[in-house]
């Protein structure tokens, strides 16, 4: 199948009712790849997003830090009116318009991206971090703060220790124990990445904190002040320090 093929097949409309989003997340889902198709990292991406006017504008924030130093290079943020109602398990519908906004702004092209969403640990196996892996043909990671479905064991209290994510005989993500004695973070494939290979980029992405510092750097962005940031100049002319997290 050639690049243009393969581009239609994975297009859609974005309004849509729910019932049309869950079919869309059905069709997708077949198109995602869950083994290593992912060359030399460079730079990785963090996504989050948040919103303004109680909810009437999605702003999705990107950073793209160098790895392994995991220093800033180029961050954007895409404002958007919000057009989807928010509906558990469909919330890439609500964001990913915002996201790609952003993604469309950027100077420096990320070789992964981390998103603070769910990968194919997903009823449909297709959530946010699945979705825009395969709308930019990028490798993505999901790596949620909270469980959306799936049951599993403890991890140890140690750093880097993990239990599978299990669905109805499935394993479909890891609960990674990122700081000793803190609630574990919920990581799974997006796109284009292992199960192994996502949960060694989490790690390899955390330092001091409980969450990885892509994800840190990109709801800074996401949820601070509006118009705390000049997209307009380079970032490396402009660089907001993280504020610090307390593993929330």
């Amino acid at each position: 199948m050639d690049s243009g093929n393969k581009a239609r097949d994975l297009s859609h409309r974005w309004d849509l009712t729910p019932a049309q989003a869950a079919a869309v997340q059905d069709r997708l889902r077949a198109a995602v790849e869950r083994r290593d198709r992912i060359g030399r990292v460079r730079f990785v991406a963090g996504v989050d997003v948040g919103f303004e006017r109680d909810g009437e504008i999605t702003r999705a924030a990107v950073a793209v830090l160098t790895y392994p130093r995991l220093e800033l290079a180029d961050y954007a943020i895409g404002r958007l009116p919000t057009s989807f109602p928010y509906v558990p398990g469909l919330l890439s519908f609500r964001e990913i318009p915002a996201v790609l906004a952003a993604l469309e702004c950027l100077r420096v092209r990320p070789d992964l991206i981390l998103c603070d969403g769910q990968g194919i640990a997903h009823p449909r196996r297709c959530g946010l971090a699945s979705h825009i892996g395969l709308l930019v043909d990028l490798p993505s990671i999901g790596v949620a703060k909270t469980r959306l479905i799936g049951t599993h064991k403890e991890p140890a209290q140690r750093r880097g220790a993990w239990q599978p994510l299990m669905d109805g005989g499935e394993t479909i993500g890891a609960v990674l124990r990122t700081r000793p004695h803190v609630k574990p973070l919920y990581v799974s494939t997006g796109h284009r990445v292992s199960l192994a290979t996502a949960v060694r980029y989490a790690m390899a992405c955390v330092t001091r904190y409980r969450l990885p510092e892509t994800t840190r750097w990109a709801h800074r962005l996401a949820s601070g002040p509006a118009g705390e940031f000049d997209i307009s100049r380079p970032a490396r002319h402009n660089r907001p320090k993280p504020g610090k997290r307390s593993g929330k």
